[in-house]
């Protein structure tokens, strides 16, 4: 039996990140064994609906924790953009590394963002994609789109939609950043909590894997998306729902923006902290937030 067992979803971009991080153990640690359990998750299964009407990204994670608890992996490696902001008890999250770039790609064959043709049908999967790209092209029609990165460029190529949102992360990963027709800025679409970054997750107490993770481990990405997911948590919203997070590390302060919206675009609540340590800028956000309305627009939702 190999020394590490790595449990990863069985998608194209899962099976690379998984792939990558046993590279990246076998280079910290020379003679490790390192095997891939690929499995199958309800998120894969279930493509028939929207993920906030389907339960949320959690059912992307969940059944990666039950191979752990069963014994069948060691740890799991996730999109930290997928991974609930309240933790499983008994899991812990020692790695979070290896961000890419962060902000969503627009792809489409018809034009960019701002040049494509009124009322184009645009597939999004992501509630915070179709409210902040409504806020700007009110114009447009944004339909639901599931399945994994390549599913979704042949929908695109097929002539099912006009133009797709996805994350440049995942098309850098798979080498596919040509498909982008524009990365559309953070400022015109502020980045999911913890998106383009990766988590390795494994039980609480497994010392041994903690010791094998430890060099892996990025903590100033680990303080990045640590602040982002704490306004999520603070919230007690989860990430199915319309809401963007993202920090800036700059020499050892945060600058985090937050961003809660109405799926329909037209209500968008923000604000921001600069210069501030991670738990002081999470308060803050949130707290500004709060007095915006977002308690309000929150029980609106979950409505």
């Amino acid at each position: 039996m190999a020394d590490v067992r790595i449990a990863t979803r069985r998608s194209q971009l899962a099976v690379w990140q998984a792939s990558f991080v046993k590279a990246e153990l076998e280079r910290a640690h020379p003679g490790l064994e390192v095997a891939l359990v690929r499995l199958s998750t309800a998120g894969d299964r279930w493509l028939d609906a929207p993920l906030s009407e389907a339960g949320g990204k959690g059912l992307f994670v969940n059944e990666l924790e039950a191979a752990l608890l069963r014994g069948e992996a060691d740890l799991a490696v996730h999109s930290m953009k997928d991974v609930p902001a309240q933790l499983t008890e008994g899991f812990t999250l020692p790695v979070i590394a290896y961000r890419e770039d962060v902000r969503d790609a627009w792809v489409s064959p018809h034009g960019r963002l701002d040049d494509i043709r009124p009322k184009a049908v645009v597939g999004s999967s992501s509630l915070r994609r179709k409210a902040q790209i409504l806020a700007h092209r009110p114009d447009l029609e944004v339909r639901p789109i599931r399945g994994n990165v390549d599913t979704r460029l042949a929908k695109l190529d097929a002539g099912e939609f006009d133009a797709i949102v996805l994350a440049m992360a995942g098309l850098r990963r798979l080498g596919w950043a040509s498909r982008a027709d524009e990365a559309i800025s953070v400022a015109r679409c502020l980045p999911a909590a913890g998106q383009g970054a990766l988590g390795i997750e494994c039980l609480a107490g497994n010392e041994r894997m903690a010791s094998l993770l430890a060099p892996l481990h990025d903590p100033a990405t680990a303080a990045c998306v640590t602040a982002e997911r704490g306004v999520s948590a603070a919230l007690g919203a989860d990430c199915s729902l319309p809401l963007a997070a993202h920090a800036q590390l700059q020499e050892d302060r945060l600058w985090l923006r937050a961003l809660l919206a109405s799926p329909d675009g037209k209500t968008l609540v923000r604000a921001e902290a600069r210069d501030a340590s991670g738990p002081a800028a999470v308060d803050a956000v949130v707290n500004d937030l709060n007095a915006l309305g977002a308690a309000d627009l929150l029980s609106q939702l979950r409505a």
